[in-house]
């Protein structure tokens, strides 16, 4: 029996040894060390992959800068002579301008900006200490010219904060089109003045201070009729706010701002017409905006017959384009799009009316996917569908009247990542498509001003970038330009992001993500992961273009952690179906997809230990954080959260009314976590900032407060004078030393006793 007892002592002193080995090994100062210097160290080590072209007047020619091992470099191309030489003598360059200015420079170091480049590049302006010069590219003189004055302040009056919502009575005059009549609002009321003998008259006479017309007016083309909208305020939300700290006074601060939530009543608009001729009031039915969130993209007709106007239905189910009759206010449908669920009318509304046609281009989800249709605008009939299939259209770039086209950016559409970008032409009738662009990665554009060429600039997150030139007709490559060399970063021990693939919950759906190492990777060693999450619904967040520090991963992941970052169900820009995840429930946030990504790319490899998960976020990611150690507290074991909006009720209307749905009911309280508090299991960390402006300060309070009603144990860091940010630095400091803490197991450095 002592021999056996003798033998577990033993067993336990080495495997305590064995973990206290591992964990030693991360978590470190020298790690600590890495981490910082990391942005720093990755900087400057990529070569030849920052091209973004700036086209010369009109024509096809462009310049861009170019980082070079020898510093920067200044290219000018011709697309259509398929050539490219130096733009800047810099031996030349630097000769004449310490003459003229003073000033030492150095080659690939010039300390000029905001270069122009004139007429066919024989000469271009640049900025240096406050002053403008010339400069010719012949003899390289240079020319002394003006002195540069600086952007004042260019916020409007009373947009210190983001969400005041517009102050309808506060507008001036508006002069009709043949400037015979000015129209305003006065004693509540719609009023015209003649500007041939300064006589007013008054349209309206049933304006009120609880019910007014709006002083934002809208004249018709030929002067004879306006429209204005008739308004009914509703009661403002206002956060309160004390600044504890303001750096320019001893004593705290007292703010208030205007924001709206969730429930909270929201001012009614009803078109009204007016006929100035015969100074009469045509009404148009309030009837037809009933529980309206939104009116807007008011819209004369070039006959000034009748003008449209696009209606927002509270709870984002319905959405309309109305026509409106002028001469007697009756109306009738164009667009009316509808769903059971939501309407993303924040992200993916896109409306062009085709001046020429009468027609308007419309996106709408209706087949389960993003795509573009043609309807009559008259009589709001479809005319066809343009784009369709299993992919969907990300944005429209431009469009053609005359030869009816249109280019717009898509995913999904070629094989392999659905999200990768690629640009696209195709005829008004939906024939014709034709891929603009060619590379296994996410592609940016950019179109010369005579739309002959297109400059294309792609890659992904584990490969660099790549720069071509292309002819904007067909798409064929006319001349390479620059292909990116990361073998300096490769040097650093950089480690390149990792692009997987799984299965989500249904065993069907792919799930993207992409996994971080640190520089000193060994595959022997077992890491805890760390998920940096955002499920905010409005858009997909894995980065899809190559960075050397992809979301900050890097720099965490080099304190001994394997980062991921994933887009779950409930994400946008892929399927109608994949999106509408998130209705009503934002708590699933994509867990159990994210989980089993996880689990899957941990089976495949072994340094992955997945008992030991880490996860955090800001803002929606702050909510999400938090949900982690909540709802799924058997997988994510320690979690820092930021700012979050924590409970939807409490977060602004715009955002989560159009997730959650109006009127409120009782998933609201299903995916709060406030509500959920008592849930907590594991390790977690409330980041909170006073002065958040985006998400009301007091969400992450009340989450404190149930918290400690619920006896549960959790730390919270309040900053001061914060507002709605990740962590700034002390919190990002903060931050990595809870992970360190409790998926390491180390003690962090007492950064007490390291001085400032």
């Amino acid at each position: 029996m002592k021999i056996k007892s003798l033998q577990r002592v033993i067993l336990g002193l080495t495997l305590f040894v064995s973990f206290s080995v591992i964990a030693l090994s991360q978590g470190t100062m020298a790690d600590y060390a890495r981490a910082d210097n990391a942005r720093a160290l990755y900087a400057d080590k990529v070569f030849y992959g920052n091209v973004r072209p700036t086209w010369i007047g009109e024509s096809s020619l462009f310049w861009y800068e170019n980082m070079t091992p020898s510093g920067r470099m200044y290219v000018i191309v011709d697309p259509i002579k398929k050539t490219k030489k130096e733009a800047i003598d810099q031996t030349k360059f630097i000769k004449s301008f310490q003459t003229v200015t003073g000033t030492k420079a150095e080659a690939g170091k010039l300390p000029i900006r905001n270069i122009v480049f004139l007429k066919d590049g024989a000469s271009f302006t640049f900025e240096f200490s406050g002053i403008r010069y010339t400069c010719n590219v012949s003899d390289y003189k240079i020319i002394k010219g003006d002195s540069i004055r600086p952007a004042g302040d260019r916020r409007p009056a009373g947009s210190d904060w983001a969400w005041n919502s517009t102050d309808e009575l506060r507008n001036p005059p508006v002069v009709s089109p043949d400037k015979k009549w000015s129209a305003y609002i006065k004693d509540f009321n719609v009023w015209v003045r003649s500007a041939a003998d300064n006589k007013e008259f008054k349209l309206s006479h049933d304006g009120g201070i609880g019910e007014y017309y709006s002083a934002f007016i809208r004249w018709s083309p030929d002067s004879r009729k306006i429209m204005t909208t008739k308004v009914r305020p509703a009661e403002k939300h206002m956060i309160h706010y004390i600044e504890s700290s303001p750096v320019d006074q001893i004593q705290p601060k007292y703010t208030v701002q205007e924001y709206r939530k969730p429930g909270d009543a929201i001012p009614q608009s009803y078109p009204q017409v007016f006929d100035v001729e015969s100074k009469s009031h045509i009404r148009v039915e309030a009837g037809i905006v009933e529980n309206q969130y939104s009116l807007g993209s008011y819209r004369w007709a070039a006959d000034s017959k009748s003008f449209t106007f696009e209606y927002n239905k509270r709870g984002h189910q319905l959405y309309q384009v109305i026509r409106i009759d002028a001469g007697t206010g009756k109306h009738s449908v164009v667009i009316n799009e509808t769903s059971p669920t939501f309407i993303d009318y924040s992200g993916k509304k896109y409306r062009y009316d085709v001046e020429k046609t009468g027609e308007i281009i419309w996106s709408s989800e209706r087949d389960g996917w993003r795509h573009l249709y043609l309807y009559d605008g008259l009589t709001g009939q479809v005319k066809n569908q343009i784009t369709k299939g299993n992919w969907v259209i990300r944005s429209v770039i431009s469009v053609n009247d005359d030869a009816r086209q249109i280019t717009f950016q898509a995913s999904g559409k070629e094989p392999g990542d659905p999200y990768l970008i690629h640009v696209y032409r195709i005829n008004f009738d939906g024939t014709g498509l034709t891929k603009l662009t060619d590379g296994d990665g996410t592609h940016e554009v950019f179109f010369s001003p005579d739309k002959k060429f297109l400059v294309d600039v792609w890659s992904r997150t584990d490969l660099p970038p790549v720069a071509v030139v292309r002819n904007a007709a067909d798409g064929k490559l006319v001349l390479d330009l620059e292909k990116a060399d990361i073998t300096e970063l490769l040097k650093t021990g950089w480690q390149k992001p990792e692009v997987f693939m799984s299965k989500g919950r249904d065993g069907v759906t792919d799930i993207w993500g992409i996994i971080v190492k640190p520089s000193d990777f060994d595959p022997a060693k077992k890491y805890p992961v760390i998920e940096y999450i955002y499920a905010g619904p409005h858009s997909s967040f894995v980065p899809k273009n190559f960075s050397n520090n992809p979301s900050g991963l890097h720099t965490v992941a080099e304190l001994g952690f394997i980062m991921v970052q994933i887009d779950g169900m409930g994400t946008s820009n892929r399927s109608k179906a994949f999106h509408d995840v998130c209705w009503k429930n934002l708590k699933d946030a994509g867990f159990p997809d994210r989980i089993l990504w996880m689990k899957d790319a941990a089976s495949k490899r072994p340094y992955m230990d997945i008992s030991r998960v880490g996860i955090y976020g800001t803002s929606a990611g702050g909510q999400n954080s938090a949900g982690a150690v909540l709802f799924h507290p058997e997988f994510y074991k320690v979690a820092v959260s930021s700012c979050g909006c924590h409970d939807n009720r409490m977060d602004k209307i715009w955002w989560n009314e159009q997730w959650m749905g109006w009127p409120g009911g009782p998933e609201y309280g299903e995916s709060s976590n406030v509500d959920n508090a008592y849930r907590l299991k594991g390790k977690l960390l409330l980041i909170n900032g006073e002065m958040d402006a985006n998400v009301d300060p007091q969400s992450t309070v009340q989450v404190v407060n149930a918290l400690i009603k619920a006896k549960k144990d959790f730390d919270y860091l309040f900053v001061p004078g914060m507002g709605h940010s990740g962590y700034g630095d002390y919190g990002e400091r903060r931050r990595r030393d809870f992970f360190v803490e409790h998926l390491l197991g180390v003690e962090p450095p007492d950064w007490n006793m390291m001085g400032k």
